[in-house]
């Protein structure tokens, strides 16, 4: 498609077809071990949309495009995750009596059982 449209028309088919799937549940399956292959891909369609070469880098190729990568996206879905759901979480402010520098952190609750700690 890439030498027959211009490359505004090329990023809507991007974001239409491969950005959208990207980004569906990316806040769940983002930190799994598969995602490395994802953005492989996300690389491979970003190489296809300019005509680069399979070895060039991809790093001044997305800020050109204005494209976020994955692991960026994972990280924004987290905190928009994280903005609009602020009340599930609490602040040290709210667990301590006495002001400390950490006062505005979110509490990270502790726990000695190790299928906790695990995540199984």
């Amino acid at each position: 498609m890439s030498s027959h449209c211009n490359i505004n028309t090329i990023k809507m088919i991007y974001f239409a077809y491969f950005h959208s799937l990207l980004e569906y549940g990316i806040a769940f399956w983002g930190n799994s071990t598969e995602s490395f292959k994802v953005f492989k891909l996300q690389k491979r369609a970003i190489r296809l949309m300019t005509e680069s070469n399979v070895r060039t880098s991809c790093r001044p190729l997305f800020p050109m495009l204005g494209i976020v990568t994955l692991p960026s996206q994972y990280r924004f879905s987290l905190m928009r995750f994280l903005s609009r759901n602020l009340e599930l979480y609490t602040f040290n402010s709210t667990i301590y009596n006495y002001n400390t520098r950490n006062r505005i952190l979110l509490h990270k609750p502790s726990s000695l059982l190790t299928i906790y700690q695990t995540g199984l």
